[in-house]
């Protein structure tokens, strides 16, 4: 989720249908903090490399998840986690129809229960999960993607926040599990793209 990222697609030229409903869905709550288009082309790029499972925490009213539904291969699963219940509400109604899609209702740590996932977008910004409860060897199949999103673009080694290092930005972009690198979308937004490769369980042996 970004800041004003609802309000940031008014400008963002035409959308896929489904993603328009989603905005419109968040306009309509008075949800400001959906993903930002620039985030949205890149999930949207991404799903296509996603034959079964895709999953995401902090549906939101559904921005995110619009965008990856639509660069998903048919036959691709896609599961959402929410927190708010309302919000929850509201994804579902925007969903409606989309036998692939489920939205559940909880703690993010639901999307381990349809795990393992071709491509896991974790909610970012602050602690961006880097205190280790999601594990990407566990989340990930072999070959799969992470993407954390929501930092400001680093602009030092190592990237700092608030000053002091960036631990939750470090935890994802040094994790043994991953290959990682930080992808600049913008002058004001960045996000950290990972891939766990084949075969790497197997080199920690």
């Amino acid at each position: 989720m970004s800041l004003q990222g609802t309000d940031a697609h008014r400008n963002a030229g035409t959308l896929p249908a489904l993603v328009a409903r989603a905005v419109a869905a968040a306009h309509a709550h008075g949800f400001p903090h959906s993903c930002r288009p620039e985030q949205g082309r890149l999930l949207r790029l991404l799903a296509e490399g996603a034959p079964w499972g895709i999953a995401e925490t902090g549906t939101g009213c559904g921005v995110g998840l619009a965008w990856l539904a639509s660069g998903a291969p048919p036959g691709t699963r896609l599961v959402s986690v929410e927190r708010d219940a309302e919000r929850v509400r509201v994804a579902r109604q925007v969903f409606h129809g989309h036998q692939e899609v489920e939205i559940l209702h909880g703690d993010w740590r639901r999307v381990e229960e349809h795990g393992p996932y071709d491509l896991l977008v974790l909610d970012g910004g602050g602690q961006a999960k880097g205190d280790g409860a999601a594990d990407p060897a566990r989340l990930l199949t072999p070959g799969g993607t992470l993407v954390v999103d929501d930092f400001t673009p680093a602009t030092t080694w190592p990237p700092l926040f608030e000053g002091v290092p960036d631990q939750a930005r470090l935890h994802w972009l040094e994790h043994p599990a991953l290959h990682a690198t930080e992808l600049r979308l913008a002058p004001d937004l960045s996000v950290v793209v990972g891939a766990r490769p084949p075969g790497r369980d197997q080199w920690a042996e």
